[in-house]
């Protein structure tokens, strides 16, 4: 092409252009005055604040403390820290629900450092309904550890709301419950025993949980004292009463406790048995697990407020952390370190002459689904990637096979397939498991990377029920028996989904999937 010919082209496709802008130009000015600029255009910033997860709104949260139920919503305490990365301290932070799924910050409600005692620590709250405790009928009471001024031994005091739990003030500088010359002494949970006509408190008391009465809230007497062993100190002790499947009634004590040392989990350890009001009777001596994940401490369960069976089941929720790596959390380049888990549902069901608690996510998390996908039968010897991804879903499957070495999910998958969770049976081992070595997550030391529990491998068949969010999993396995709840930090581009068996053929059927939005 010669020179001419060129300036004319180019001359041509100028002149194009130039009637294109003024047709646009043109057209802006409908919306546009003179004086306005039209905004750039907005991109959404990837974040690792969950989707579907309760979250702090800034800076730190750790131990959640026990919902109650009032006016229709249901009232929640955490401990926070607003000078965090500093020190300096935890208080109550406040939030309400209706439905367990969407949350509404109500702001601190015992705030730090107004009293001459140290910041409140664990405790718990209840609804006076009878005014027992005097501060008037339908008063919220709190007793709670605090530090003592004289030399911060871990005390126990109270705090009363009479404007429906939104502010609480202190009932006075000196402890209803003094240190009984213990190291640990802290983390007090209260009922109130029908059948005895009293409050009943369980107390962390270092491997012990100490059992203490009162008929007011206010002066306490100490009952009796169950001791754990192999499972470390214990913290944030539970009492309660459930109806199993069978339609037996019988006690759950529970605590958090670190079994690691004797290759158990460290998250909710508890045990069922029997209680007269002032002494508990374990069924048998060692502990079972609520869940086997490395991520699921200072668990609380409550009772269902809205007209539900208190007996049938209960609800449950546990701060998603480990205190081996608290602070190991890309979520502090956005200001914030603190998340729970989702709400369960628990249940109590007898199998093979033993109780045992299941766990079932909350069904109002359904509330929250964008749209269900729902696939066919599929064979899978080796592996599968599926056409759908994504970062926050639940995902539902069975897995039969006949002969097989080991055969799950691998889930947040990057595009190359180096980086994923993986979550599944491993039949010749006998276990099942959630695997994170092979994404980001919080532990530097690698002793945190594969989270296993027994499975008998001769069902030759799996449910899995599998909750993946944006810095998490909760993976819960035939219909909740087993639960596993981990925290992961996957690069935010790695969605995928691949299906997986080894040595050997596996059928995924019955497969829905859930995508979940915000909330």
């Amino acid at each position: 092409m010669n020179n001419k010919r060129a300036n004319k082209r180019r001359w041509t496709v100028w002149m194009i252009g130039l009637a294109v802008l003024i047709t646009v130009g043109v057209g802006l000015t409908i919306h546009y005055s003179a004086n306005e600029e039209p905004a750039p255009p907005s991109y959404e910033k990837p974040t690792y604040r969950a989707s579907y997860h309760f979250t702090t709104p800034d800076k730190w949260m750790n131990d959640p403390q026990r919902p109650i139920y009032l006016d229709g919503k249901y009232h929640y305490y955490y401990l926070y820290n607003r000078d965090y990365p500093g020190g300096n301290g935890t208080e109550w932070r406040h939030a309400t629900s209706t439905d367990l799924v969407h949350w509404q910050d109500e702001g601190v409600a015992i705030p730090k450092y107004t009293n001459r005692n140290g910041d409140p620590w664990s405790g718990s709250v209840v609804v006076d309904e009878d005014n027992t405790a005097g501060f008037g009928k339908g008063a919220l009471v709190a007793i709670l550890t605090q530090p003592s001024a004289d030399g911060g031994k871990q005390e126990q005091y109270l705090w009363y709301s009479t404007d429906k739990g939104a502010k609480f003030t202190a009932y006075r500088d000196t402890p209803v419950m003094p240190n009984p010359g213990t190291h640990d002494f802290r983390d007090p949970k209260i009922i109130w025993d029908q059948e005895s006509r009293k409050w009943i408190m369980t107390m962390a008391e270092g491997t012990k949980i100490g059992f203490y009465e009162s008929s007011d809230l206010k002066d306490w007497r100490y009952t009796s004292g169950f001791i754990t062993e192999n499972i470390g100190l214990v913290e944030c002790p539970d009492l309660y009463r459930m109806r199993a499947d069978d339609g037996t009634y019988h006690w759950i004590l529970g605590a958090s406790a670190n079994g690691k040392p004797e290759g158990k989990p460290n998250t909710y350890a508890y045990w069922t048995g029997s209680f007269n009001g002032k002494e508990f009777v374990p069924d048998r001596k060692d502990p079972q697990w609520l869940d086997y994940g490395f991520d699921w401490y200072a668990a609380v369960t409550f009772e269902d407020g809205a007209g539900g069976d208190k007996y049938s089941h209960r609800y449950a929720l546990a701060w998603m952390n480990n205190w081996d790596y608290p602070h190991n959390t890309p979520t502090l380049e956005e200001g914030f370190n603190g998340m729970n888990s989702v709400v369960r549902q628990i249940g109590l069901k007898q199998a093979d002459g033993a109780y045992r608690l299941i766990s079932e996510p909350v069904q109002a998390l359904d509330q929250m689904v964008q749209s269900t996908e729902t696939l066919q039968q599929i064979g899978v010897d080796g592996s599968r990637t599926l056409d759908t991804a994504g970062d926050t879903y639940q995902l539902e499957t069975d897995i039969s096979w006949s002969d097989i070495k080991n055969v799950g999910l691998k889930l947040r998958e990057s595009a190359d397939k180096t980086r994923h969770v993986d979550v599944g049976v491993f039949a010749e081992g006998g276990y099942s498991y959630v695997n994170r070595s092979n994404t980001e997550q919080p532990d530097k030391s690698g002793a945190y990377l594969e989270s296993r529990a027994p499975f008998d491998a001769g069902k030759k068949k799996v449910h899995l029920k599998i909750l993946v969010d944006k810095t998490s999993i909760e993976v819960f396995v035939d219909d909740g028996s087993v639960v596993y709840s981990n925290v992961i930090f996957p690069e935010f581009s790695d969605k995928g989904i691949t299906l997986f068996s080894e040595g050997g053929k596996a059928v995924f059927e019955n497969m829905v999937i859930k995508h979940i939005g915000k909330p």
